[in-house]
């Protein structure tokens, strides 16, 4: 017998990767839901990002409904990043990797020696 709940799980967790899954998304996420910040100012932030990754990927987000893009209509012209509201309902999930990850990093792992 198949057990449906397993594979709604599964298919929900798929949906939360598509949307924030990847290297750099829920990094940008984390800086956004801070303040707005404009592209360069982002970039800065997270320091090893190219141009076209920062691009995709905040388009991807933006497409996905979390991060908000506005255009001011100035010279120079000026553009602004931030969470949404639907994008900060991710804070608890990013507060919950954050706190995992800090446990992860100050935790001694045992290694095994494999015998060969």
């Amino acid at each position: 017998m198949i057990n449906n709940n397993k594979f709604k799980c599964h298919g929900a967790v798929q949906a939360t990767l598509g949307a924030i899954g990847g290297k750099w998304k829920i990094l940008i996420l984390w800086q956004l839901l801070e303040k707005k910040m404009r592209f360069n100012e982002l970039q800065k932030s997270l320091k090893t990002i190219s141009q076209k990754m920062l691009a995709n990927e905040l388009r991807s987000l933006e497409t996905n409904g979390l991060v908000h893009r506005e255009v001011y209509r100035q010279v120079p012209p000026k553009v602004e990043y931030w969470a949404t509201p639907y994008g900060e309902t991710l804070k608890p999930l990013l507060m919950a990797m954050a706190d995992w990850g800090y446990k992860h990093q100050t935790k001694q792992p045992k290694v095994r020696k494999i015998n060969k």
